[in-house]
């Protein structure tokens, strides 16, 4: 990192303000590819490079919570050389880079219909967030074989289930119990959103969470997307007034 940023990172550590929870969604890999006349997946190993720096900056800066949009359901649609191709990415790189994560002090989770991955990237994830558990400088989520949708609806079959069984009353559900049946139910709300290539959508992440949320779109590709660019996000977020719904 140049001086400058890590001077804009010890004012940012300085400052208060800071966002407990940063999610991401990494897009634009395809078409920053496209635009060079590669294929995709040189766009989604463009874009480790910007995962890498993203990581250690909120590491730096001291962001607790960092969640990655790194694969939906709706990916699964995509063709199957691309799918078959990501697949073989993620677990190369859960290897590759488990030793700089650990430097790092990244704690590793997932969130997702996880089973559904193959079985030797299912096995990368497993053995990566086992090695990274005991860290805590950040806790770093990837959602793979992820949607808000899908999360929404598997909490409430889960909590049918317990109704069904007796243990739960439909009475007691509100908002904190179904909290509770989330994938990871101790990740809190994300208190800022990126979105890299100026899409204004969600896009199926993270629906229930981002009630409340602050969002802030750039029209920077995901593999473009550095340092300074988290730096500056961070730094429009700490200019906005939170309401939360209330009248201030």
């Amino acid at each position: 990192m140049t001086q400058e940023i890590e001077n804009r990172i010890s004012r940012l550590r300085a400052s208060s303000n800071l966002p407990a929870h940063v999610a991401i969604i990494m897009d634009g890999n395809g078409r920053w590819a496209t635009k060079r006349r590669l294929p995709r997946l040189a766009g989604h190993r463009a874009g480790r490079e910007s995962v890498r720096a993203v990581v250690r900056t909120a590491a730096k800066i001291g962001i607790p919570y960092l969640t990655l949009y790194a694969f939906s359901l709706e990916n699964w649609q995509r063709p199957k050389s691309e799918v078959r191709g990501l697949m073989t990415f993620f677990k190369r790189v859960l290897k590759e880079e488990l030793r700089e994560l650990d430097g790092n002090g990244v704690q590793l989770r997932a969130i997702g219909r996880l089973d559904i991955l193959p079985p030797d990237t299912g096995d990368a994830l497993r053995e990566a967030i086992d090695h990274l558990k005991n860290n805590t400088r950040l806790v770093l989520t990837l959602a793979l074989s992820y949607g808000g949708r899908a999360e929404i609806i598997d909490a409430v079959r889960r909590i049918s289930a317990e109704v069904a069984a007796g243990a739960l009353s439909p009475e007691a559900v509100d908002d904190l119990v179904f909290s509770k049946f989330l994938y990871d139910p101790t990740l809190p709300d994300p208190d800022l959103l990126i979105r890299t290539s100026g899409e204004m959508r969600v896009s199926n992440f993270l629906l229930w969470q981002l009630a409340y949320t602050e969002i802030y779109v750039t029209t920077k590709l995901w593999p473009d997307f550095r340092a300074k660019d988290l730096i500056e996000s961070i730094q429009d977020f700490q200019s906005r007034e939170r309401r939360f719904g209330l009248i201030t």
